[in-house]
């Protein structure tokens, strides 16, 4: 590591260029920029267009993802990718350095007050900050702490493009700017909100049970086993539940999501005076998910999950016939276990030490849940032998476009699609298995009509035309 002392370096940055004089940077260089309010940050510059390198004063300097400084608002800049300093820290009596001639009249801005985040000196959140990196490199960068606020990075480009903690040397801060001031107010009304709650109001009408929510859940419950007996205090907390909770200086009813940056957010129950309206509120919250957990629908067949089981695999070893019931359950553990005193569904994924709880009010979703389950997992047990995927143009489907539609022929003898569509912006993968009664088909003709039936040519880009003239796909498939 460099053996000058950052505390006591000074950077002179020299040799600015004007805006005024149309002497712009190349596309995409990072540079020091000086703003015609006298501030300083920085920016990677993007013109609006490319037709005159250089020369084009039209565009912006980009700091990060919705984050940019238009051309109009910066007076000069100087050039941060130019430099590599690395011979000049290595001598342990080096506190000054000037970057680019320093003549008479030339403009000048000296940097000082460098820190270390080796020594535990961090940026505030949304600092801008300049960097010396450590291989003697210039850059900038927004501070950003991930959910250990003895970590994180400098975002200094669209996409959460980031320089590492670890390759920074040393930061100074840069000037206070829009983003850096709402970020301080944040915590200041964070500061100001803490304050309020530390000895938080009681309103006596809505809180006249008391500030125990489990009084008030209590006194739901009582209400909901009027018309579902089998109501319990885990069926109405499997929607996300309520708390008293302190906000703007009062209890309320609220519910606390705990969001990015070790931030709390409380959502206030609205339209709620007194205590026994909510109350009712929480009779009408919990309602669906109390309704959909009648035992006598839920566990019709009864306790023992086997049954479960094997009413799931008798219906899959019609169409997946190599499926082997032994190791689908090994590969899918179902079960029915107590969780929070109500005797639940549950599944265990692997690589999970916890079990899944499967939200289903009849015995019959279930079974057609582990239906699907056991689909996929006989086919993930079936080795791919041989595929072919048809030729195909321009296809649009729903303002999608056809990526893939690949056939496979898999060990048994049976037979996939994997079709693939997107957008620029997003997409998606489904796979097909092409049941066998599809092959029962005695033209090739008849078959298409029923394997369009799984995948239609209108959803997913290919017709029946398209498919019955490629005589390559027809030869693979077995006719």
């Amino acid at each position: 590591m460099f053996k000058c002392n950052y505390a006591n370096l000074r950077l002179s940055f020299n040799e600015f260029h004007g805006i005024e004089n149309k002497d712009m940077p190349q596309y995409g260089e990072f540079c020091l920029l000086e703003l015609k309010d006298g501030r300083y940050t920085g920016g990677a510059w993007h013109p609006s267009e490319y037709k005159k390198p250089g020369k084009e004063t039209s565009g912006k300097f980009i700091r990060g993802t919705a984050d940019s400084i238009p051309a109009q608002d910066v007076a000069r800049w100087h050039s941060l990718d130019r430099y590599d300093m690395s011979n000049c820290l290595v001598q342990e009596d080096l506190n000054y350095i000037n970057l680019g001639v320093k003549d008479e009249g030339t403009y000048s801005v000296v940097m000082k007050d460098f820190q270390s985040l080796r020594d535990g000196s961090f940026p505030k959140s949304e600092q801008y900050c300049l960097l010396i990196m450590t291989n003697g490199e210039l850059a900038a960068g927004r501070w950003e702490f991930y959910s250990n606020e003895n970590e994180g990075s400098f975002i200094y480009a669209p996409a959460l493009a980031s320089h590492s903690m670890k390759k920074v040397w040393a930061w100074t801060p840069l000037s206070s700017d829009d983003t850096f001031a709402a970020e301080e107010e944040r915590e200041n009304e964070k500061k100001r909100e803490e304050e309020l709650n530390k000895n938080p109001t009681v309103d006596s009408e809505k809180f006249k049970y008391g500030t125990d929510i489990e009084v008030y859940y209590e006194k739901a419950l009582e209400k909901l086993r009027k018309k579902y007996p089998w109501a319990s205090m885990a069926q109405m907390k499997k929607e996300t539940p309520w708390e008293i909770v302190p906000l703007h200086g009062q209890y309320v009813f609220g519910q606390v999501n705990n969001v990015f940056k070790h931030e709390t957010y409380v959502k206030e129950c609205e339209n709620v005076r007194t205590a026994d309206e909510f109350i009712d509120f929480l009779c009408k919250y919990t309602k669906e998910v109390v309704k959909n957990s009648d035992p006598a629908k839920k566990f019709k067949y009864g306790m023992d999950i086997e049954v479960y089981l094997d009413k799931a695999f008798e219906k899959v070893k019609k169409d997946y016939r190599w499926a082997d019931k032994k190791a689908l359950k090994k590969s899918c553990p179902f079960a029915i276990k107590q969780i929070n005193g109500d005797w639940e569904f549950t599944r265990r994924y692997k690589g999970s030490a916890e079990d899944h709880i499967c939200e289903h009010a009849t015995s019959e979703s279930f079974i057609e849940n582990v239906e699907r389950d056991y689909q996929d997992a006989a086919i993930a047990a079936n080795p791919v032998v041989d595929t072919y995927e048809p030729s195909f143009g321009r296809i649009e489907i729903h303002g999608w476009y056809l990526e893939r539609y690949v056939f496979s022929k898999l060990k048994s003898g049976d037979f996939t699609v994997d079709v693939t569509a997107g957008d620029r912006v997003t997409g998606g993968s489904r796979q097909f298995f092409i049941t066998p009664d599809c092959f029962e088909a005695k033209t090739y003709g008849e078959f298409l009509d029923r394997y369009l039936e799984i995948v239609p040519g209108r959803s997913f880009g290919l017709d029946k035309e398209a498919l019955q003239k490629d005589a390559k796909l027809k030869k693979f498939l077995g006719y």
